[in-house]
C-alpha cells in the first residue's frame, strides 16, 4: 500500500512538472509569435507641436521615407499635440504607456521644460528608440526688415533689450528661446531677461513674422527653406558649427561667420512611450537604422540641410542623460533652471 502510495505521489508531481514546462513553453511561443506578428495595425506619430514645424516637418517626412521604401507597410499617420512647448505632447504620451504603436519625436525641449519646471515629465518618462539627425537653429527676418544681418540685430539689443521681438515655436526657457539668448550672449547683449521673446505653439509663427508681428524669427532650419525660397523672408544666419555645403541654406552665414562665437545643435529623434514593449524597440530602431542609410532619407537630409547622425536606442539614452546635464549649465547661466 505504501509503495502504491510512493508511486502515485511521484506519478503525480510528474504530472504537475510535464503541465508546468507545457504552459512555459506555450508562453514562450505566444511571446516569440507577439514579435513575429508585429505590427498588425497602424501606428500613431506624433508631432508635439503644430504643422510646418520642426517636429512637424521631421516625423511627416519620417513616415513618408518609411512608407516609400516599404521598411514599415503598416500606415503612419501624423497626429498634432501642440502645447506647452511640448509638455501636451509628452503628457499624452503618459496616456499611452506600454503601447508599440505610439512613436513622438522631440529634441531639445523635451530636456529644457522639464529643466525650466513647465512640466514634471522629462526624457525618462519616454522610451528612446533613435536619433535621427543634427539639425540648427536659423534667425529670419520679413523681406522688408531693416536688419540684414544678424549683427544688425544684436547691436539694436544692446542699445535697448526691448526694441526687438524675438518669435518661435517653443515655449519661453526652451529651444527657440534659448538658442538666441545663446546667441546674443555670445555676441555681448547684456540683460537678456529683457529681451521680448513671444511663442507660438499653433503653427502660425511664420505667419506672424512675414506680416510683422515679430521682427525675428528663431527656429529650426527646415521651416524657413521654403518661404525664403520664395522670397518672403530673410535669413540671416544658422547656428550650425560650419556652411551648410549643400542645398538652399548653403547661401546663409553661420553665426561663428559674422563674429560671434556661438553654436547651437537641434538633435531630432523618436521615442515611443514609457515602458514600450522589448519587441517594438528592437523592431523600430532596427527600421530605422535601415531608413537613415536609403537614398530616400539622403534626398530629404539634402532638401532640409539636414545632418545625418543615427543613434540606436541605447546610445541614444546616453546621449540624453549627458546633454541634460549640459542644458541644466546653460540655463543656471541664465537664471532660467527650476531645478532642486
Amino acid at each position: 500500500m505504501k509503495k502504491m502510495r510512493k508511486s502515485y505521489f511521484y506519478l503525480s508531481a510528474m504530472l504537475i512538472l510535464m503541465l508546468l514546462l507545457t504552459a512555459g513553453c506555450s508562453s514562450n511561443k505566444s511571446s516569440q509569435n507577439k514579435q513575429v506578428n508585429y505590427p498588425t495595425k497602424p501606428f500613431e506619430f506624433v508631432a508635439p507641436a503644430g504643422p510646418g514645424g520642426g517636429w512637424d516637418t521631421t516625423i511627416r517626412t519620417v513616415a513618408k521615407v518609411l512608407q516609400d521604401t516599404k521598411l514599415i507597410t503598416q500606415p503612419m499617420p501624423v497626429v498634432n499635440k501642440p502645447g506647452g512647448g511640448g509638455a501636451v505632447g509628452l503628457a499624452y504620451m503618459q496616456e499611452k504607456k506600454g503601447d508599440p504603436y505610439e512613436v513622438i519625436v522631440f529634441s531639445p525641449p523635451l530636456l529644457l521644460i522639464n529643466l525650466t519646471g513647465q512640466t514634471q515629465y522629462s526624457y525618462k518618462d519616454l522610451t528612446p528608440l533613435a536619433m535621427l539627425i543634427h539639425d540648427y537653429g536659423a534667425f529670419a527676418v520679413p523681406k522688408n526688415s531693416k536688419f540684414n544681418s544678424i549683427n544688425e540685430v544684436m547691436e539694436a539689443l544692446k542699445k535697448d533689450p526691448k526694441s526687438v521681438k524675438i518669435g518661435g515655436v517653443s515655449s519661453p526657457g526652451s529651444m527657440d528661446h534659448i538658442q538666441f539668448l545663446a546667441a546674443a550672449k555670445a555676441a555681448g547683449v547684456e540683460n537678456l531677461k529683457d529681451i521680448q521673446y513671444i511663442s507660438f505653439q499653433g503653427g502660425e509663427h511664420l505667419a506672424a513674422l512675414m506680416g510683422g508681428h515679430i521682427d525675428l524669427l528663431s527656429t529650426g532650419m527646415a521651416e524657413v527653406v521654403g518661404p525664403m525660397q520664395s522670397g518672403d523672408i530673410k535669413v540671416l544666419a544658422v547656428t550650425a558649427p560650419e556652411r551648410i555645403k549643400e542645398g538652399p541654406l548653403s547661401q546663409v552665414p553661420t553665426l561663428k561667420e559674422q563674429g560671434i562665437n556661438a553654436e547651437f545643435i537641434n538633435w531630432r529623434g523618436l521615442f515611443g512611450p514609457p515602458e514600450m514593449p522589448d519587441y517594438a524597440v528592437k523592431y523600430l530602431t532596427d527600421a530605422l537604422s535601415k531608413m537613415v542609410n536609403t537614398p530616400e532619407w539622403d534626398e530629404m537630409v539634402k532638401k532640409y540641410g539636414w545632418t545625418k547622425a543615427f543613434m540606436g536606442s541605447e546610445e541614444f539614452k546616453a546621449f540624453l542623460e549627458k546633454t541634460n546635464e549640459s542644458y541644466k549649465e546653460i540655463l543656471k547661466e541664465i537664471e532660467m533652471y527650476k531645478g532642486q
